[in-house]
Order: C-alpha cells, then sequence, then structure tokens
C-alpha cells in the first residue's frame, strides 16, 4: 500500500502540472492553497494552486520555495478555511515576496474532496471543470481546462524530435506515422477535441489531404502543418478543391512555429511547440 505522498507523487508525472495540486487535494489530511488575488505583479496565475501532504511535502508551485514553506506552517493551525496576504500589505512583518507585491490565498485545511474529485473526473473525460471555493474566498471558484494533448502525423526526425522535446515538458504526445495510415484514406482514430493540437509533419505531402480532411472535421484548437509558401499554396487549393470551405482552411497554420525559416528538426520542434503552447494559453479561464 502505497503513503498518500508516493501515490500523488506517481500521479504527478503523468498529469498537467496545472492540475497537479487539485489531483492531490482528493487524498485525506491533504490541505490546499489557492491564489485568489494578486497585488502588482506576481509569476503565477490566479488560480495558481498548492496542496501540501501530510508529511510536508508540496504538490504544485506557487513561488521559488520561500512561499511554499510560510503556507504549509500557516496552514497546520487552521481548522476552517481563511483567505490570508502575503508579501505587501500583510500583517506578517518578517515575510515578503521577492517580487515586492502581495497576494492573497485562501488556506483550506479541509478542501472539498468529493468536489475535488468530481473535477478531477471531468478532466480526465476532457471536458472543463470547477471546482467551489469556500465562502471566505473572493474567488468563487477554480476553473480548470483539460490538459494538452498533441497528435502528430508525420514520419522522419522531425515527428520523432517533436515528440521528444514535448515529452520532456510533460506534454502528452501520440505519433501517427505512415505505418498507420493508409495513402488517400481518412485515418481511423478519434477526431481531436477542443484540447488537442494536430501538427502535420509530412514531407511528401500526398499524405495530408485526408488527414487534414479528418483533424478539420474535428475541435482541434490548433491545426499545423510543415512546409513552405508553395507547399502551402498547393495544400490550399487542393483543400478547396476537395469539397473544403475556406473557413475550415482559414484554421490551419502553415507554415509552423514562430522561427522563420527553421533548417533542421530540433529547431523546428522548439518554434512549433512554443507555437503551440501559446495557443493553448489562450484557451486557460482568468482563474
Amino acid at each position: 500500500m502505497h503513503s498518500v505522498a508516493e501515490q500523488v507523487r506517481t500521479e504527478r508525472d503523468f498529469i498537467d502540472p496545472d492540475h497537479a495540486a487539485l489531483f492531490a487535494a482528493r487524498a485525506g489530511n491533504v490541505g490546499l492553497c489557492t491564489i485568489v488575488g494578486i497585488d502588482g505583479s506576481f509569476s503565477r496565475r490566479l488560480g495558481a494552486q498548492l496542496a501540501v501532504l501530510p508529511d510536508g511535502t508540496f504538490v504544485g508551485s506557487l513561488s521559488d520555495g520561500c512561499l511554499e514553506q510560510q503556507l504549509a506552517s500557516d496552514l497546520a493551525g487552521l481548522r476552517e478555511p481563511v483567505v490570508k496576504r502575503y508579501g505587501r500589505g500583510s500583517d506578517t512583518i518578517d515575510f515578503r515576496l521577492p517580487c515586492g507585491g502581495g497576494l492573497d490565498i485562501l488556506l483550506d485545511p479541509k478542501p472539498h474532496r468529493q468536489a475535488c474529485e468530481n473535477a478531477v473526473r471531468s478532466l480526465i473525460r476532457r471536458e472543463p471543470a470547477a471546482l467551489p471555493l469556500p465562502e471566505v474566498s473572493p474567488l468563487a471558484e477554480r476553473r480548470y481546462i483539460p490538459a494538452l494533448e498533441i497528435t502528430v502525423f508525420g514520419e522522419g526526425p522531425e515527428p520523432e524530435a517533436f515528440a521528444q522535446i514535448a515529452r520532456a515538458a510533460g506534454i502528452a504526445v501520440r505519433t501517427v506515422g505512415k505505418d498507420a495510415l493508409s495513402l488517400g484514406q481518412t485515418p481511423e482514430m478519434a477526431k481531436p477535441d477542443r484540447w488537442t493540437a494536430a501538427l502535420l509533419l509530412f514531407h511528401d505531402h500526398e499524405w495530408e489531404l485526408p488527414v487534414l480532411h479528418h483533424v478539420l472535421a474535428g475541435d482541434a484548437f490548433y491545426i499545423g502543418a510543415q512546409g513552405g509558401e508553395n507547399a502551402r499554396i498547393a495544400r490550399t487549393h487542393a483543400l478547396l478543391g476537395s469539397g473544403m470551405s475556406e473557413e475550415d482552411i482559414r484554421r490551419m497554420q502553415s507554415p509552423v512555429g514562430l522561427i522563420d525559416a527553421c533548417r533542421d528538426p530540433h529547431t523546428l520542434a522548439v518554434s512549433a511547440l512554443a507555437e503551440i503552447m501559446a495557443a493553448y494559453e489562450r484557451l486557460r479561464p482568468h482563474a
């Protein structure tokens, strides 16, 4: 039987960091801290969370470590949730944030376990979720979106480099090579959901048309295809000729990435991943 700490650490290796504290808070004796107000600038978003485990370890991230220790100490003596100011404007004169700002943080020693579980189940189903917060919080709920997933179609060094870098960043990546496709046939797989990016990294552009019909029929927030201007023009004409609407075609990004004219697979991978992550960040709710 694993301890709570061991169980959470195992899960943490496979879940979105933004969801980690929520996953941990399902377990008994785990406290939950939530940023519910920001005065000035700070390196985390409103709604960022930290779970404090019974052994004093943390799941999630709110700062560089100094704040976490203070929160664990303050949480230890609580029986009911409270909102406490840290940094600028705080009554605790011996604690200051390096950024000089102020934070209002909800310290909840006993978050509603079933509400946490319900939110986790929604995220596993790839649905948005919300966790109601105690009445003392000026923020009524903490909202979540499902974790970023990326499906990469293609073959060769580019998909391999992309998958390697994305997985190192903790992002779930599915690679679909030519061996899993039939030329001219629509892929036999589920269409991408709203929280999935689709990236086509083919040198043989003849493989693209049915794949694009498949992903454009789904809800992917990002659809990108490798290639220069000539490839983009030829691809657009082929899609129009196959009955695709101009509105759907405008959903597609080509060339891909934030760096112009990438000349090696790893640079292309970093460039495309940055573009995808930026698009995903724009999907996040404010809290």
